[in-house]
């Protein structure tokens, strides 16, 4: 008995079966990058949002009347419909006298803390009642003095512009916050 060779057009079986297996190999990784690409992108939101809580948290101890106490403390909100777990510590900042360093870190309420790095995003902040000794030149935010008078309650000095006159001798205006400022000729 003798073999016949076909010769008309087709696929073998096994041709079929290889071509599926490609087929199928190609879109199973297709379909995990896909899946990655999502994951990727949820998490990236949860960290901004995670972000966002943590910068409002440091505005919030910012914009309160009172200073915040040194020390840790936790705290939860709801944010972006979902509740999210915040970490503050307030410490002292040792150059710096009278100025607090906040550290604020944030993460999901439903993921554990089990180590340091379960927090999504960690912001640092600063509060304070100064950064720097007074030099005299800078103005009384604690008076309002009267329409143009200065923080000690004087008339202002006479202003020296920064281009003297043609002659070599600077011009003095006094300077008078009622009145346009005058003009000078070139």
């Amino acid at each position: 008995m003798r073999l016949q060779r076909r010769t008309g057009a087709g696929f073998t079986l096994i041709e079929v079966l290889v071509a599926l297996a490609i087929v199928t190999i190609g879109m199973a990784a297709l379909l995990g990058t896909l899946s990655s690409a999502a994951g990727t992108t949820a998490y990236l939101q949860d960290k901004t949002l995670a972000e966002w809580v943590a910068l409002n948290q440091v505005a919030t101890v910012r914009l309160s009347k009172t200073a915040p106490t040194k020390g840790d403390s936790e705290g939860e909100v709801d944010y972006a419909g979902r509740k999210w777990k915040w970490s503050q510590t307030v410490a002292d900042m040792q150059m710096i006298p009278g100025v607090l360093r906040i550290d604020v870190k944030v993460r999901p309420s439903e993921v554990v803390a089990s180590q340091d790095n379960a927090w999504f995003a960690s912001v640092s902040g600063v509060v304070g009642d100064a950064v720097g000794a007074p030099r005299g030149d800078m103005p009384s935010w604690n008076t309002t003095p009267a329409l143009g008078a200065n923080a000690a309650g004087t008339q202002p000095k006479p202003q020296i512009p920064a281009n003297p006159s043609p002659t070599g001798t600077p011009s003095i205006t006094p300077f008078n916050p009622t009145e346009a400022p005058p003009v000078q000729q070139k």
